[in-house]
């Protein structure tokens, strides 16, 4: 298959290369470049780490699940097209379905001579247009994305108007009614710091410690009527994020007041907060270490 720049192929073991039947079939997976075949495999393990920036819009989130395409399935495959071989992505958390990200971080580990800078070009060449790897680099051998990952910072948008936009609608919660924004400012101060979230998380855990430390959490006016919610935390439950804005929601629209959202995160009952908010406006912003 050709990509990228003219008389460049990526091939797979037992494949024969596309522009010169003469070079035959080959035994390694690897890499031809302008008449040089590179051989993807050898001995040396390296430890890759990937800046990814995705549209979640009709991906099953990012952890694979068969039959199903998701991110983290999707950069694998190709991968391993480069390489010859499966690779194990391992990301610093995973998204929902229908979730976007701005700097998802992620890291592989692979017996290949194939440069960061190879693996760069090759996968943006390969993936999706809804996909891009931002940044390729070598990392250390015992680097993690998830378990070195100090905070995450995660971006939601509101659209506040009275009519939808047919361009956001994968991408932001509309609310049609005017939200009290005095109110909402206020159950952000609620939630920051070290508490029980409890309340704000779907089961699906397991036996987790639901005690985080939110470290920002803060309102971003971009224009008139798009708001920006920025959520930092040195860890988040599932559907943390979600279900606080659900909650927010509810108080700028003046069903709760902030006394009775202190109330919902004391009592660490789920049933007490508001419906989760849809993932399209949901976003991975950064990751931190």
């Amino acid at each position: 298959m050709k990509i990228c720049a003219p008389q460049q192929y990526f091939l797979r073991a037992g494949e024969i290369h596309p522009g010169n039947s003469d070079i035959g079939r080959i035994d390694v997976g690897g890499f031809f470049h302008h008449g040089k075949w590179i051989v993807a495999n050898n001995k040396e393990e390296k430890n890759i780490k990937l800046i990814i920036i995705y549209d979640g819009t009709g991906y099953f989130g990012w952890q694979r699940q068969p039959d199903q395409p998701t991110i983290q399935g999707t950069i694998e495959e190709k991968i391993e097209t480069m390489v010859g071989k499966p690779v194990s992505l391992i990301a610093s958390g995973r998204t929902d379905t229908g979730v976007h990200a701005l700097h998802q971080v992620a890291n592989f580990r692979v017996f290949s001579t194939l440069t960061p800078s190879v693996f760069l070009k090759g996968l943006n060449s390969l993936l999706p247009d809804g996909i891009i790897i931002k940044e390729a680099e070598y990392v250390s051998f015992d680097f993690h994305a998830r378990y070195d990952a100090k905070s995450k910072v995660y971006e939601y948008r509101i659209y506040n108007e009275k009519l939808p936009s047919p361009f956001l609608r994968h991408y932001a919660w509309h609310i049609s009614r005017l939200l009290d924004l005095h109110a909402i400012k206020e159950c952000l101060e609620v939630v920051k710091g070290i508490h029980d979230f409890s309340s704000f998380y779907s089961a699906g855990d397991g036996k987790i410690n639901p005690v985080r430390n939110m470290i920002h959490a803060e309102l971003h006016i971009q224009d008139s009527n798009l708001l920006s919610f920025h959520f930092e935390a040195n860890g988040f439950l599932r559907h943390m994020v979600r279900n606080i804005m659900g909650t927010i929601v509810q108080a700028g629209l003046g069903e709760i007041n902030t006394a009775r959202f202190i109330e919902i995160l004391a009592s660490k009952d789920r049933q007490k907060a508001g419906v989760m908010a849809p993932p399209g406006g949901l976003y991975l912003k950064d990751v931190r270490y």
